[in-house]
This record gives structure tokens, C-alpha cells and sequence, in this order.
């Protein structure tokens, strides 16, 4: 076989197909979730993986209020927030989260397993996730998907 008859695909912005799925978070383990969409966010799922393009698919995560946390975590895991002045460091545990704002919880651990640079900011943007059963991106056409 001729070694120069292929080359390797690297994707770039034009050239990448992106779409969008729909994620029904109710009954899932939050770590195991997290990381599936962390992955399709990013393209590690695809063939024409491109390590420094924003190759990935678009996430919609609906019920984010039903999701479920394995063990004691619900009450043992803290959420730790600082403003940055004198005495403004803030706790909330997983259960007052979850009751209070369940998306953050989703969204914190899904940044978490994304890149720490620009790429991984931008990565992020393609993530939305929401509480309740409705969302705003009829329009889009989501599919739907399955973990």
C-alpha cells in the first residue's frame, strides 16, 4: 500500500457538521452523564476528531431537577463559591443545589471535564441545560439521545 495515497482529516470551522441532541437527565447518575456529554460536546465521539477545533455537537439536558446523585452525596457533596472579598466564601450542599438550582449543578460538572483554556470556554457554550420538561430550541430540530 502506497503510504502517500491517504492523508489524516483534520476538521476545521468550516468543515465541521454540528447537531444537536436532546438529553433527558431523569434517573441518571450525575457523574456518568456529566462525562457521556462532556465527550459529545467536545467530538470525541466522531471520526474527524480535531484536538483544537470545536468539533462537537450541540446538548440540550432536560429534567435537571430529577437527576440522581449515587451514595450519601446528596448530603455529604458541597458546593463551594468565593466572591473574592474578606469573609465571602459560600457553601451549599448537593441537596439545597439541587433544590434551589439543579442546572448549575449539571453545568459545573460537565466544565469540570472540559479543557482549561479558550477552546474549552467556547466548547462549553454548547451545553444548555434546564430544569423543567420544556426548552427553547424547537427550532433546531434536536434528536434524541441516548447514554
Amino acid at each position: 500500500m502506497d503510504t502517500l495515497s491517504y492523508k489524516t482529516i483534520s476538521a476545521n470551522k468550516a468543515t465541521v457538521n454540528k447537531r444537536w441532541y436532546v438529553v433527558d437527565a431523569e434517573g441518571k447518575t450525575l457523574g456518568r452523564l456529566c462525562s457521556s456529554i462532556a465527550k459529545v460536546i467536545r467530538g470525541k465521539n466522531k471520526p474527524d476528531f480535531t484536538p483544537h477545533v470545536d468539533c462537537g455537537d450541540n446538548i440540550i439536558v432536560i429534567n435537571a431537577e430529577k437527576i440522581s446523585l449515587s451514595s450519601n452525596k446528596l448530603n455529604d457533596k458541597i458546593y463551594l463559591t468565593y466572591s473574592g472579598y474578606p469573609g465571602g466564601q459560600k457553601k451549599m450542599s448537593a441537596a439545597n443545589m439541587l433544590a434551589k438550582k439543579p442546572e448549575t449543578m449539571i453545568e459545573k460538572a460537565v466544565k469540570g471535564m472540559l479543557p482549561k483554556n479558550r477552546l474549552g470556554k467556547a466548547i462549553f457554550h454548547n451545553l444548555h441545560v434546564y430544569a423543567g420538561n420544556e426548552h427553547p430550541h424547537q427550532a433546531q430540530k434536536p434528536e434524541k439521545l441516548e447514554f
